[in-house]
């Protein structure tokens, strides 16, 4: 059965709660499939082709840094909303580094669960019509959601691609990073540790090499400039 708004795997271990993810999802409108196993989830997401992933860290078989990490490694960027436990601050963040869109901490709500995949696809699927913005050997075009760098293409999470957009929409103007969390990742992200926006630049920044527009403003957050480096 179609709920409409595509299938989410879950891949979790604990049967209780993953239970509670296929209830709580359902009820919103997704369709879910469940695996309990690291390897047995990486091929379902082939398999399945989701429309995103809720991966708990620790699994058996393999765990869920390294199953983001072989989707990524294979060019698959089905959006990935991490679970972790409170204490896995570095699993975390090397989640986050290795591709994966967002994170959620035991103990959760259902109802946040929720609220997080749908902020996840919203960012991954985008807003209508578009704009280009060139900045020295960097075009990025926000209909096709595409970056590209001396003509070759760069693969970032949908994240990642936002919150490079963002920068560039506003070119001039510097953000706190709990600006950035609270525009970028939805307000409901502002009350998190704002570390995680350090992250996604360094991430951002590796990707784009020379490229990057991204400015650093000592004691106050990060802008973009019209010049590349």
């Amino acid at each position: 059965m179609n709920s409409g708004n595509g299938l989410v795997l879950i891949v979790e271990d604990d049967r209780n709660i993953a239970s509670l993810q296929e209830l709580y999802l359902a009820r919103n409108g997704f369709d879910t499939h469940v695996e309990t196993d690291g390897l047995r989830g990486l091929d379902a997401v082939a398999r399945l082709r989701p429309v995103a992933v809720v991966l708990d860290v620790a699994l058996p078989g393999l765990d869920g840094v390294t199953l983001c990490r072989r989707l990524r490694e294979r060019d698959d960027w089905t959006p990935v909303l991490m679970v972790t436990a409170r204490a896995d601050e570095s699993d975390r963040i090397l989640g986050l580094e290795l591709g994966a869109d967002d994170y959620i901490t035991k103990p959760f709500s259902p109802g946040e669960l929720v609220a997080r995949v749908n902020t996840v696809l919203r960012r991954s699927r985008g807003a209508p019509g578009g704009r280009t913005h060139v900045v020295g050997g960097l075009r990025v075009d926000t209909a096709r959601r595409t970056v590209h760098r001396d003509g070759a293409e760069i693969e970032l999470t949908a994240t990642e691609f936002n919150l490079l957009v963002h920068l560039l929409d506003r070119r001039g103007r510097v953000f706190t990073r709990r600006e950035l969390l609270a525009q970028v990742w939805g307000e409901e992200s502002s009350y998190r540790d704002p570390r995680v926006v350090d992250v996604y630049v360094s991430q951002l920044r590796g990707k784009l090499g020379d490229a990057s527009p991204i400015r650093t403003v000592r004691g106050v957050g990060y802008g973009a400039t019209d010049m590349a480096g």
